[in-house]
């Protein structure tokens, strides 16, 4: 195990408390093994350090291992003081869903290292018996866990659908999601339960650097997903909405998904479907997510029956969000209108922010999202991962500048206490 390099930065002293856990590094065949003396360093930012012992946890069920390409593991000498990098590969973790990461992986990179895919990376080491992950656990909602839930009971279920709503171009496609790519919305639109997706949209007025469902060629990574390609009918929206609430007893159906473009570009049609849907007695939680691009609509979503919108921001300042949603034909300041006009029309507003340590957690970000919150009064912030490789949503953050960050739980006990009302959570929440 052959150190390739000395780097003198360094963030934090360990801390006495335990575990302390030892880095992970990758041999070129792809084995994981733990270091006998390095500990475990995380990356805030452009800050390296070892995790703090309230931002770890042991490593969630149905998490992932990654083998990071062009990429060599960083740990930390207790006995030097310093950062240390092999020649091995680094090793990270994508967090299941409900868990925030709050420390990304740190390593050193080549210079011809490739772009990774659109996954968050969180730092992952080993201590005790376990392997822990800095990430914490935001919502206690099981409804992506799918451990004890055979994959042929998913694969029955998509099936099922399928021939109960034949002639439903929608369930088709849905289906295949939950067969082909695994989607968790759709699996569990294929098991009756919880949340329901509701694409709608083939087109988009972003571009955003991380979008899953259209990427350029030249942009280094494929999109996980394939974006929808047709427009489903009013009639094929309701019969999918009605099957589910027959199945749910407390159902959630959101438009806006990772298989479509904004939704609210379909306004009209979702407010049709809304109607027709309530108008039968239909219950539950009708959930838009989108950019928030289009003020104009909100009166008529609520009207239509729509609860809760979920808007989604990297950033609540306008040179961050802008470069990374690179909006076509609006800009930041009509995101603001539109969640001060949803708060208005009596909208339940969540925010869909995408978390990144050390750039989220910065004065300047946390400023801003408490102004968003103070102006516009959100309800509920959901403190999702945003995924991207590391090293290209620094270098687009670095025009905007970021003072050292406060670390994951000061940043959520920092804006509790600036806005009390908020809650947090991972999931949209059922509203009644």
């Amino acid at each position: 195990m052959p150190k390739r390099a000395s780097v003198p930065y360094i963030t934090a002293m360990p801390s006495k408390k335990k575990p302390q856990p030892r880095m992970l590094f990758a041999s070129p065949d792809g084995e994981i093994y733990d270091h006998p003396d390095l500990l475990l360093m995380c990356r805030r930012g452009e800050e390296f350090g070892l995790p703090r012992p309230d931002e770890i946890t042991p490593l969630p069920p149905e998490s992932e291992f990654f083998m990071l390409p062009g990429r060599h593991a960083m740990g930390y000498n207790q006995e030097t003081g310093q950062a240390e990098v092999m020649e091995e590969l680094a090793v990270a973790a994508f967090a299941s869903p409900g868990h925030t990461l709050t420390g990304i992986s740190a390593y050193e990179a080549d210079d011809d290292a490739p772009v990774l895919p659109l996954l968050s990376y969180g730092a992952i080491g080993y201590a005790n018996g376990k392997f822990w992950v800095c990430a914490k656990k935001v919502d206690e909602d099981k409804r992506q866990v799918f451990t004890h839930i055979p994959p042929d009971r998913i694969e029955a279920g998509a099936h099922q659908l399928i021939r109960e709503l034949s002639d439903n171009r929608l369930v088709k496609h849905l289906a295949g999601c939950a067969l082909t790519s695994g989607c968790p919305a759709a699996r569990n639109l294929a098991l009756g339960r919880f949340e329901c997706p509701l694409p709608t949209s083939k087109t988009c007025n972003a571009e955003c650097v991380g979008c899953i469902s259209l990427q350029p060629e030249d942009s280094g990574f494929p999109s996980p997903q394939c974006r929808i390609s047709f427009t489903p009918t009013v009639d094929e929206i309701v019969q999918i909405m009605r099957r589910h609430e027959s199945r749910e007893r407390r159902p959630i159906f959101s438009f806006g998904q990772g298989c479509e473009g904004e939704p609210l570009l379909e306004a009209e049609l979702i407010c049709d479907a809304v109607k027709t849907y309530r108008a039968d007695g239909g219950t539950g939680t009708v959930n838009v997510n989108t950019n928030g691009s289009r003020t104009q609509v909100m009166p008529a979503l609520k009207i239509a029956g729509v609860n809760s919108i979920r808007v989604s921001l990297n950033s609540a300042r306008k040179g961050p969000y802008e470069a990374y949603y690179r909006p076509k034909g609006y800009s930041f300041d009509d995101v603001y209108e539109s969640i001060a006009k949803a708060h208005d029309v009596g909208l339940f507003i969540s925010l869909n922010l995408l978390y990144f340590p050390g750039v989220t957690d910065t004065e300047e970000e946390f400023d801003a999202l408490v102004d968003l919150g103070e102006r516009c009064t959100f309800d509920f912030v959901q403190l999702r991962n945003l995924n991207l490789d590391p090293e290209l949503y620094l270098n687009l953050m670095k025009p905007f500048g970021h003072s050292p960050c406060m670390g994951f739980m000061n940043f959520k006990k920092r804006l509790k206490k600036a806005l009390p009302w908020i809650e947090y959570g991972y999931f949209n929440p059922f509203i009644g």
